[in-house]
């Protein structure tokens, strides 16, 4: 979706549903989902650079704010693609925007160090624990 600010990157949403209104005017119900320095908390070194959240936000928005399409991959699935593209983006956790609360409120660690493994970074050494 397009960000009223032009050096903003895009807003992601699920489109839950469209429909015209009685002029024609075509509007999309949305779910959001939250880039990990837009939820409370911020960024942490785990969350991938194309991590996002799926949110209990939803909205409704002009069809004409949306920008294209994308793809939001399972963690899983993200983890496997070959040639990561522009369009690509994964989901590991649920967010509750008013709470900043998330689900699972665990995520597999892979480390002695208990740090989420990051799919940016090629896991060779810990830089936490060097194991």
């Amino acid at each position: 979706m397009r960000p009223s600010d032009s050096d903003k990157p895009p807003y992601v949403a699920r489109v839950e549903k469209i429909e015209a209104d009685h002029r024609n005017n075509v509007k999309v119900r949305v779910r959001w989902y939250y880039r990990p320095e837009e939820s409370i908390g911020g960024r942490r070194q785990f969350h991938g650079a194309k991590e996002l959240f799926l949110s209990d936000h939803y909205d409704v928005q002009s069809a004409h704010t949306i920008e294209g399409k994308c793809i939001v991959h399972t963690f899983k699935n993200y983890t496997k693609l070959e040639n990561v593209g522009a369009e690509d983006y994964f989901c590991r956790f649920e967010y509750k925007a008013a709470t900043g609360g998330f689900t699972p409120d665990r995520v597999a660690v892979y480390c002695k160090c208990e740090m989420p493994y990051n799919p940016d970074d090629l896991m060779v050494q810990c830089e936490g624990c060097k194991d």
